[in-house]
């Protein structure tokens, strides 16, 4: 009897001990394990707003519609664009105009002042000679006008070469209005351009919200478009299972809809989450909580994770706000946690 039991304390012993073992393992792996059901799928989202305003006349796309880099989604009415275009090369055309005429009067005074410096010449050299004369060849009036003669010359070509220089300014000022001109078409044919809203990037159409017959408002979102090649997911792990992760670790990711396994990698840790219990009073100094919960409940850190999407599985569906189950495993190593 006594070594019966002696065997039945020895069992009860042996599966106390195996019981405490095997929940102090399961304790630490819950603990300090880097895994998390708190995973959250996510990806860019651009918000797609007319540059220009106006009636929406064409509408391409249809809600949750699968669309490549450049296709057509909306057309914002085009008329009064086209007539600013229009308006922009008339005025265009105009400035080019005067700007040859300023061509042509800078050529007119630059050929007068060329005359007249011709003619100041000729006045000044007939000017010298009579006043080298002597006994009395000519007499001294002669001398007096050929000096006035040179001298309403000189002013002459003076004056033609200010004119050159009026015309060159108002040729400058012409050019510049050919420049303004050219930068004003510009300028409308990028509005007309714009009137026609493409997709920036690969992706889907969500939240529809334009139809034909609306008023799109310049910088107005009217839809969003999801970057179907930037899905990543944000893990949200206790800050005590940090310490078992490492940049670049592989992570399976298990999503709740289901379906086949997918692969990442940790690509990047959050570095701050806001203090609830800190916030900042109404003078800029720390609002402390006088009170203080003796259980304190581990914070949770985003942790930037990777989508493998080079092999994704074909007919996964992925959608921003799905929540997934993602394990860490170690570089190189065994898996840390299991689900």
């Amino acid at each position: 009897m006594k070594f019966a039991s002696l065997i039945r304390f020895a069992v009860t012993a042996v599966v106390v001990v195996f019981a405490a073992f095997v929940g102090h393992a399961l304790w630490k792996h819950y603990m300090y394990s880097p895994w998390t059901r708190d995973g959250r799928v996510r990806a860019e989202i651009v918000r797609i707003a007319p540059d220009v305003a106006g009636l929406v006349t064409d509408v391409r796309v249809i809600d949750n519609q699968t669309v490549k880099k450049g296709d057509l989604l909306f057309v914002v009415d085009k008329a009064r664009y086209q007539n600013a275009v229009a308006q922009a090369q008339a005025n265009l055309a105009a400035a080019e105009a005067a700007a040859r005429a300023a061509g042509a009067n800078i050529n007119a005074a630059t050929a007068g002042a060329q005359q007249s410096r011709s003619n100041y010449e000729m006045y000044e050299a007939q000017s010298e000679r009579r006043q080298k004369l002597v006994n009395n060849v000519i007499s001294a009036e002669d001398k007096a006008n050929a000096m006035a003669a040179a001298n309403a010359a000189r002013a002459g070509w003076q004056q033609a070469q200010a004119s050159t220089k009026q015309a060159s300014a108002a040729q400058q000022q012409a050019l510049a209005a050919v420049a303004q001109a050219q930068v004003e078409l510009a300028s409308a044919q990028l509005n007309l351009d714009r009137t026609e809203v493409r997709a920036p990037v690969d992706g889907y159409v969500t939240n529809l919200d334009v139809r034909v017959g609306d008023y799109a408002s310049a910088g107005a979102a009217r839809l969003a478009l999801i970057d179907s090649n930037s899905y990543w997911i944000y893990g949200y792990f206790e800050e005590t299972k940090l310490p078992g992760l490492r940049i670049g670790d592989p992570v399976d990711i298990r999503l709740m809809s289901g379906g086949v396994d997918l692969k990442g990698t940790v690509e990047s840790v959050a570095r701050g989450i806001t203090d609830a219990d800190n916030p900042t009073g109404s003078d800029l100094l720390a609002d402390v909580n006088p009170t203080f919960n003796w259980v304190r409940l581990a914070q949770r850190v985003p942790v930037r994770v990777k989508i493998d999407t080079a092999h994704l599985p074909p007919g996964t569906v992925l959608a921003a706000g799905m929540t997934a189950t993602l394990v860490v495993r170690p570089s190189g190593g065994e898996a840390v946690a299991s689900r």
